[in-house]
């Protein structure tokens, strides 16, 4: 399938889930022309606020194929990943994003978006950011031990 057919999936996905009461995004995990998986906005019919299309997609992803890492995988997804989902299509290792709305049409109907990205481009420790949630570091002796123990542990899975 074309970038353009994964964009109509998802943007189909994400119709449909507002029809279902939903929020206005879906995402596709694709590799090698093949679906992998779906997910559609689920944060107010779990009440889980991370649960986002691009999240859920990238959940079901991970079980599918069996691996936390999504290395030779694309997201497709209907709108600008969010700076969350952003993170979580870079900590499952997707070769790439692609979506179709952006952060402007996002905000123009409700959502949060772009005031997020503008949040995290001064930074919580800014007196000035304006953060809505206080971000405080509080080192406490020992924090580092259980990296040490990480280091040290030899059967870890590195990720």
């Amino acid at each position: 399938m074309t970038d353009e057919e994964w964009l109509t999936q998802a943007i189909e996905l994400a119709e449909a889930n507002v029809a279902a009461g939903g929020g206005p995004f879906g995402a596709v995990v694709a590799r090698d022309g093949d679906l992998v998986a779906t997910g559609r906005n689920l944060v107010t019919a779990t009440l889980d606020p991370s649960a986002h299309a691009e999240v859920v997609a990238i959940r079901a992803a991970g079980t599918a194929i069996g691996d936390f890492s999504l290395a030779g995988c694309s997201l497709f997804t209907s709108c600008e990943p969010c700076p969350m989902c952003l993170a979580a299509s870079l900590w499952a290792r997707l070769d790439r994003v692609v979506y179709a709305a952006d952060r402007d049409d996002a905000a123009a109907g409700g959502f949060d978006d772009r005031a997020f990205y503008d949040l995290f481009g001064l930074g919580p420790h800014s007196d000035t950011a304006g953060w809505p949630t206080r971000v405080e570091e509080l080192r406490l002796p020992g924090c580092e031990t259980p990296f040490e123990a990480w280091r040290a542990h030899a059967d870890r899975t590195d990720y």
